[in-house]
């Protein structure tokens, strides 16, 4: 079969096209035709060798972290009944230390956990059920941690990314006022199309006043960071006193870093990634959002899909920030 491999760590570059073997299949696990494989940006960071103290990744290996497709053969002590069920599946590999490893999806076949499998409802696109494998249990976690509420005004940093974009939508839904963060024209339009009330651009100088003026000076109820670094920093000085800023994302190369007597001072209740109410198991998070896909009130937004061979330039995409929704490739 053909798949991607990454022989070294580096630039896009090293993500090139090989023919391997067919996947071997075990006890528990379930081989998926995949239809489209998921591309994060954490794939990006481990690819050029980032993270290996979290991400503890080996070339030769294989990127990926979830597919979508047919189960087309289970292992022993799998209910044979998910053979041509339509799926998706985290591809995660865990390693004998716990850790999870972003390998297995970029390939023409997965095999995965059979407890990993989750049913595509009847009416979702597999694509979109994709969009939502890790995006979807996310921003509902978001929510629950927020409380959105009318009223509340919320400010969603990385609006236009996977998370970011659906945050928008729930933060809308529950009858929230809405401020996108956003970089460029084309994400601002976007964030306004999914439901943001109003958009910023934080590549522009004063962006966090206008955040502020547009509350009235207030500043906002909360904060999602999901851009990390210097920009979730910023995000923090837009929040009002008594509110919340949660942190998620990293798509500025690190977490934010706020110190908590900083925290303390202007006091603001600080969630970071491993904060975020997650009061429910991650199928069933999952469930819960390919449910709202079903009813049509989350509509993940695909913003580039591409052909295997051409991982690179997903990688390329993602790195310069030119991806407005999720990337997908297509075997």
């Amino acid at each position: 079969m053909r798949a991607i491999r990454v022989d070294r760590f580096g630039g896009p570059e090293v993500l090139v096209t090989r023919e391997v073997p067919d996947p071997e299949i075990g006890p528990g696990t379930a081989e998926i035709a995949v239809e489209a494989a998921n591309v994060m940006y954490l794939e990006v960071l481990v690819r050029s060798g980032w993270g290996l103290d979290y991400f503890p990744v080996a070339p030769p290996y294989t990127p990926g972290t979830g597919v979508a497709g047919t189960v087309t053969r289970v292992g022993p002590g799998v209910d044979p009944a998910w053979v041509g069920s339509r799926v998706v599946a985290d591809t995660l590999e865990q390693n004998e230390a716990g850790a999870k490893l972003p390998v297995g999806g970029y390939a023409e076949r997965a095999v995965v956990r059979a407890d990993e499998l989750v049913r595509v409802p009847e009416g979702v696109d597999p694509r979109h059920a994709l969009a939502l494998l890790y995006d979807g249990p996310t921003a509902l976690s978001l929510a629950r941690t927020a409380g959105y509420r009318t009223g509340q005004t919320v400010l969603v940093t990385a609006a236009t990314g996977g998370a970011g974009s659906l945050s928008v939508q729930l933060a809308r839904r529950a009858g929230a006022r809405v401020i996108a963060a956003a970089r460029g024209t084309a994400k601002l339009d976007l964030a306004r199309r999914l439901g943001a009330h109003e958009a910023v651009d934080y590549s522009l100088p004063g962006w966090t006043d206008r955040v502020r003026e547009l509350t009235g000076g207030l500043g906002v109820d909360t904060a999602l960071d999901g851009a990390g670094a210097s920009l979730g920093e910023a995000a923090f000085t837009t929040v009002a006193e008594g509110g919340r800023f949660i942190s998620y994302g990293s798509a500025g190369g690190r977490l934010s870093e706020i110190e908590p007597a900083r925290a303390r001072e202007h006091k603001v209740q600080v969630f970071g990634l491993f904060d975020i109410n997650k009061s429910e198991g991650e199928a069933d998070a999952l469930t819960e959002a390919l449910d709202l896909a079903r009813s049509g009130e989350l509509v993940p937004h695909i913003g580039l899909t591409l052909p295997l061979e051409k991982a690179d330039e997903a990688h390329r995409a993602l790195e310069e920030r030119r991806v407005l929704g999720k990337v997908l490739l297509t075997p």
